[in-house]
């Protein structure tokens, strides 16, 4: 009924108004025949300068006697809908990418969509328009992940610019739609640009990336989703960009986003990210000034309340009025494409029941996208476990915690499973004796978020977190271990050690980044303890970043990582683990040796980072990861030995499950120079396809190879990309480092 209330207030509105522009006395931006950019521009012609410039903050009030609803922009969807009551939880953005497998990503944001779509639909029945219940979404983030002590590098695709545009596209398009007149949400690529940490700085500091560097790595999944995802919204970073903040920046907004990509929807701040621009960059010095530097640049949403200021940067002849209508017609052209001013009935999801949300059939899509995400690091032929097994001792910090399951960014799960009731699912003929064993970190008071069951109301907050942990008992670990055949010790990292600009400062941890690579020592001390009892011991660990598990490796039969693998990670971890499921994941970053000299924190040149510079030797290279079963690759052929810089090469390979189990296999391409003239990545990885393979089963792989776009690199004295001509080689295998065939071509010179 309120509904119907807001739209016959929006009509009555229409009719006070006159200025006909067609059948009635509706005002133009009603008139649902006309273009979202006319409606959006009338709409804006009728707003005093106030009014103006409290639609361009996130949230935006109503405007009564235009009959304009409040609004709040901003929310989140990085892996499920987030913060606004009970949602599916899928594997956080990290583990998604380590999938591999870009239709699934694709599946997973159109249920996203639903579920945000159902969700917004039911806060409009009820009047409620407060954050985090509406249709613009600030995901995905496709920073890269250049540098594994990054806290939010787990809300990322990965160190790769192709991995993380191929994923960042799918996902888009996923939350956007493909309906040819509304959107289905907005989805936003943030953060633009150059941003990967530290947490510490990322409000004062200035980022002075080379040329190559910005073009080759940090820009190409930015340009993917403008021009091929045609992404809605971009978030600019906090920091400075070679000296201007990137949230105002004319260089990255103007002349690159919208002037070289052709950028046609709108820019939104960081939080209080325009604030920065006076309070600690210091570029100005008043929030007049920041606000107009903003607006002239191209930001027209201000995450924050800095925007009140504009009023009195127009007064003050700091920015047009002219200039802040432009940025809000593309703010209300936005809301005009969602469907926000016209009938319910004409768009296309208005009708979506609230029960799409935590459905069974997004419950199962996350239990198959969670087992899709687990990646076996090491296997002697200890897994899969036997299922004749009758004790088992599960150990770790991380083996019953819905923490571990959730990363950042998330939602709330009705149903949560933690590893330790999957594994107790999946071996009911089995004593499982739980101990904790450890903490997670020395140093951390844990309070563990408990699960939601039933069923919550729309906007309900998050559970309320538990008491604290009680101190774990090593004798009951180890008591427990002694009497076990096979002991799973759980752990590694939670979303409350490593995130966004956190408040911890612990061993290892600070500020929500990581000051080492190791496994906390608590932990370590807890696994080298049960390896000396004898028992085979399983490592299973969940993170958002790498780990260097070099004792591990070299100790320890079996590990599986994990990732933070959403709602039913527990059941994926054990089907894994008991062979129900092959581990099909992949590394989407290297995972660097304990003693690895690593570049500093703050120095964002790519040398030496990523499987892309690294010169050194990984513990796990980019793109591994172990199977059941065993895959053959043979008869790689090119259609062609001579291409044209503009042309077309295709290439194709055969691949094989040669082993005894069904099994997926991640086929990666790599492109490597052999004799180009300018300096280069050692290899790219420039294309991937997961299959799934029964034993005995073939299939014929294709894969097209573009040098325009595979094999450019950014000219510094052009300024612009370009190929060279020269000797180049085709990698096909099953990671960075596991090549298993390779053919030479030619990129002919232009006559």
């Amino acid at each position: 009924m309120k509904l119907i209330r807001g739209i016959a207030t929006l009509c009555a509105t229409a009719l006070l108004l006159g200025t006909a522009t067609g059948a009635g006395d509706n005002p133009a931006y009603l008139d649902t025949r006309l273009s979202f950019q006319a409606r959006a521009a009338d709409l804006v012609g009728r707003m005093m300068l106030e009014e103006k410039a409290a639609q361009m903050q996130n949230a935006a009030p109503a405007i009564a006697r235009l009959g304009v609803p409040a609004y709040d922009w901003w929310n989140e969807a990085l892996h499920g809908v987030a913060r606004a009551g009970q949602a599916t939880v899928f594997p956080q953005a990290i583990g998604l990418a380590a999938t591999f497998d870009v239709p699934l990503m694709h599946e997973v944001a159109t249920a996203i969509s639903d579920e945000a779509r159902a969700k917004h639909h039911q806060f409009l029945r009820e009047d409620q328009h407060a954050r985090y219940q509406g249709l613009t979404f600030w995901s995905p983030n496709i920073n890269i992940f250049r540098d594994p002590r990054w806290g939010r590098g787990q809300e990322t695709y990965g160190e790769d610019p192709f991995l993380t545009a191929r994923m960042g596209v799918a996902f888009v398009t996923g939350l956007q739609g493909d309906d040819p007149k509304y959107r289905k949400l907005d989805a936003t690529a943030k953060h633009f640009a150059v941003h990967s940490g530290p947490e510490s700085t990322r409000h004062e500091f200035d980022v002075h990336p080379s040329e190559r560097d910005l073009h080759e790595t940090y820009l190409p999944a930015f340009q993917a989703l403008v021009q091929e995802a045609h992404v809605d919204a971009v978030m600019g970073a906090y920091n400075r960009v070679n000296g201007e903040p990137a949230t105002a920046s004319q260089r990255l907004l103007v002349d690159i986003l919208r002037g070289k990509w052709g950028f046609k929807g709108y820019v939104v701040s960081d939080c209080d990210a325009v604030g920065d621009i006076f309070r600690t960059h210091k570029s100005v010095q008043t929030a007049e000034q920041a606000v107009a530097l903003a607006v002239k640049n191209g930001d027209d949403l201000n995450c924050g309340r800095t925007y009140a200021a504009l009023p009195k940067a127009v007064e003050q002849g700091l920015v047009k009025q002219s200039e802040v209508d432009t940025a809000l017609q593309r703010l209300m052209t936005a809301r005009m494409r969602l469907g926000m001013f016209d009938p319910p009935g004409r768009v296309p999801w208005s009708k979506l029941p609230y029960s799409v949300n935590q459905s069974p059939a997004h419950d199962a899509l996350a239990l198959r996208t969670a087992r899709e995400s687990l990646v076996l690091l090491k296997n002697e032929g200890v897994l899969p476990l036997s299922r004749n097994l009758r004790r088992i001792a599960v150990i770790g910090p991380t083996a019953d915690s819905v923490n571990a399951l959730l990363g950042n960014y998330n939602g709330t799960p009705a149903a949560p499973v933690t590893v330790l009731a999957g594994i107790r699912a999946a071996a009911p003929q089995a004593q499982v004796v739980y101990a904790r064993g450890a903490e997670l970190v020395e140093g951390l008071v844990e309070h563990p978020v408990a699960g939601a069951p039933g069923a919550a109301p729309p906007g309900a907050p998050p559970p309320a977190q538990g008491s604290p942990v009680p101190p774990p008992s090593t004798e009951e670990a180890l008591a427990a271990a002694r009497d076990a055949e096979v002991v799973i010790f759980v752990g590694g990292l939670t979303g409350q050690i490593e995130g966004e600009e956190m408040r911890v400062t612990l061993p290892g941890f600070a500020g929500g980044d990581r000051t080492d690579l190791k496994l906390p020592a608590s932990q370590q001390k807890m696994l080298e303890a049960l390896q000396a009892t004898g028992k085979p011991v399983v490592l299973v660990l969940t993170a958002g970043s790498a780990l260097a598990i070099d004792w591990a490796q070299q100790h320890l039969p079996a590990i599986l990582y994990a990732w933070y693998p959403g709602q039913r990670g527990g059941t994926a971890v054990a089907d894994v683990l008991f062979g129900n499921a092959d581990a099909g994941g992949r590394l989407p970053v290297t995972f660097y040796k304990q003693d690895e000299p690593l570049p500093a924190f703050d120095d964002y040149r790519m040398e030496n980072r990523t499987y892309r510079y690294f010169k050194g030797t990984p513990l796990y290279p980019f793109g591994h990861g172990l199977s059941y079963t065993h895959f053959s690759y043979s008869d790689l052929k090119l259609d062609r030995d001579r291409v044209n810089a503009s042309g077309k090469m295709r290439v194709t390979v055969k691949v094989k499950n040669t082993g005894e189990r069904a099994g997926d296999e991640v086929v990666q391409l790599y492109l490597r120079a052999l004799d180009a003239p300018h300096a280069r990545a050692s290899k790219e990885l420039r294309g991937l396809q997961r299959l799934a393979l029964k034993p005995g089963e073939e299939r014929t792989l294709r894969f097209t190879v573009s040098p325009t776009t595979d094999l450019r690199y950014y000219d510094e004295q052009r300024r612009d990309y370009a190929v060279d001509a020269g000797r180049y080689e085709v990698q096909v295998g099953a990671s960075s480092a596991d090549i298993r065939l390779a053919r030479s071509f030619a990129v002919m010179a232009p006559r």
